[in-house]
C-alpha cells in the first residue's frame, strides 16, 4: 500500500463524490478531472505516475476511466480510498440513472416519451463518434508491435460481429486477441493470455430465473469494456432485447442515451437494463456486478502494474483485441439504427451525425438537442415509436 502522499477517507469520498457529480462526457472528461485533482492541485501523484495509471488501465478489461478512479484513489489512501473513492464515483450517476429509468421505462407522459424518442435516434452517431476517435491512435501505435493489416482487420472482425452476431462478440475478442499473441510470436511459455481472461470465453449460463441471466451479462459488461462502453453495447442488446426480452428495442435506445446524459462512466446503462429486467434491485445487482471486476484488478493488482505493462502476452493480447473492440464500436450503430421505427428519427440521427462528426460536439450536447427535437417533433404531430 502506498504510503506517501495520503489523504483522509473523508477528503477521499468528497473529492471523488464531486467527480462523480460532475463527471458528464465520459472518459475525457473523467481523466481530466482527476488530473486536475490528484496532479495539479493536490499533487498526490505526478505527472509521470498518471499517464503510466492511464496506460496500465487501458490495458484492463474493463471501464479504463473508472479503473483510473479507483487507482488514483487507491494510490492516495490505500485499499480503503480504492473502496471509498470508487464507491463516490459510481454512485451518483447510478442514483441518477435508476431514477431517470424509472421515469422512462414506466408509464411516462408523452413528452417524456418524445424525449426518449429523439435522444435514442442519435444514439448511432455518438456510438460512430466514439468509434471513430479511437482509430487515429490505434492506427498510429499499430507497428510499433503488430502490423497495419492484421489491425485493419481485426477492427473489420469487429465490426461485423457487433453488427451481426452480437451475443458471441466477446468470443471474436479473444479470438484477435490470441491470434495476435501467435502473430507476435511471443514465446511459448508466455502464450497463454494473463489469469484476468480466459474466463471470458464461456459461452453463457442458463437457469435461475431472471437474476443470473442478469449478472452473467453483467459482468460481460463489466469485463468487456476495451476502448470505451460502447463496446458491450452490441452484446448487452442481445442479450436484454432479443434473448431475454427484458425491454424493447426503443427502451434499450433509451437506457443507452441515458448512460450518456448522466455522470459517470457509460457502463452505468446496465443498470437501466437491471431496472428493466428486475426493478431497482435488478439495477442495483446489475450495477455491483458489472463494477466489481473494475474494483478487483485494482485491489489485487494495482502493486503490480509495471509488470502489466511489461507482459508481452498481455501487450500482445490487446494488440489483437484492442482493434475489434474499436471495429465493435464502430459495428454497435449498426443495430442501434435497425432499432427506429419512425421517419422523423432517421431524421435525427442525420443531424446528429453532423453534430458529432463534423462539428465534433460533444455527447451531451448531441443527445439533449435530439430529445428536444423528439418532443418537439411529436407534440406537432409527430408519431411516438412503436
Amino acid at each position: 500500500m502506498p504510503e506517501q502522499h495520503r489523504a483522509t477517507l473523508a477528503t477521499v469520498l468528497k473529492e471523488w463524490g464531486r467527480i462523480g457529480c460532475v463527471g458528464f462526457g465520459g472518459p475525457p472528461a473523467h481523466i481530466a478531472l482527476l488530473r486536475k485533482l490528484c496532479v495539479d492541485d493536490r499533487r498526490w501523484l505526478d505527472a509521470q505516475e498518471f499517464e503510466d495509471a492511464i496506460a496500465a488501465c487501458n490495458l484492463l478489461p474493463g471501464p479504463a476511466s473508472t479503473q483510473l478512479a479507483i487507482f488514483c484513489a487507491w494510490r492516495v489512501r490505500g485499499r480503503a480510498g480504492a473502496l471509498v473513492g470508487g464507491a463516490a464515483f459510481i454512485v451518483p450517476g447510478l442514483i441518477a440513472i435508476l431514477v431517470l429509468a424509472a421515469l422512462f421505462l414506466g408509464d411516462p407522459p408523452t413528452w417524456v416519451k418524445a424525449a426518449g424518442a429523439g435522444a435514442g435516434a442519435a444514439v448511432a452517431a455518438i456510438a460512430l463518434q466514439a468509434g471513430w476517435s479511437l482509430i487515429p491512435p490505434g492506427w498510429k501505435r499499430a507497428p510499433q508491435q503488430s502490423s497495419r493489416r492484421r489491425w485493419a482487420v481485426y477492427l473489420l472482425l469487429g465490426a461485423v460481429a457487433a453488427a451481426t452476431v452480437g451475443p458471441w462478440l466477446v468470443l471474436l475478442l479473444i479470438a484477435c486477441g490470441i491470434a495476435e499473441i501467435l502473430a507476435q510470436r511471443v514465446p511459448a511459455s508466455e502464450r497463454r493470455p494473463s489469469a484476468a481472461l480466459p474466463f471470458l470465453a464461456v459461452a453463457g449460463l442458463g437457469g435461475g430465473g431472471v437474476l443470473l441471466p442478469l449478472a452473467w451479462t453483467a459482468l460481460k459488461v463489466g469485463a468487456l469494456s476495451y476502448g470505451g462502453g460502447f463496446v458491450i453495447i452490441p452484446l448487452m442488446q442481445a442479450d436484454a432485447v432479443d434473448q431475454h426480452r427484458w425491454m424493447s428495442a426503443a427502451e434499450f435506445l433509451n437506457a443507452v442515451a441515458l448512460g450518456q446524459i448522466t455522470p459517470g462512466p457509460v457502463v452505468h446503462t446496465v443498470a437501466v437494463v437491471g431496472y428493466a429486467a428486475a426493478g431497482v434491485g435488478g439495477g442495483l445487482l446489475a450495477a455491483a456486478v458489472a463494477f466489481s471486476p473494475s474494483f478487483t484488478f485494482i485491489l489485487l493488482g494495482a502493486d503490480r502494474f509495471d509488470r502489466l505493462r511489461d507482459n508481452r502476452r498481455v501487450r500482445a493480447f490487446l494488440d489483437g483485441a484492442g482493434p475489434a473492440a474499436i471495429g465493435a464500436i464502430l459495428g454497435s450503430a449498426v443495430p442501434l439504427v435497425r432499432a427506429l421505427t419512425e421517419p422523423w428519427q432517421y431524421a435525427v440521427l442525420a443531424v446528429a451525425c453532423v453534430l458529432t462528426l463534423a462539428a465534433r460536439r460533444g455527447p451531451v450536447l448531441t443527445l439533449s438537442s435530439a430529445a428536444l427535437a423528439g418532443i418537439i417533433i411529436v407534440l406537432a404531430g409527430g408519431a411516438l415509436p412503436h
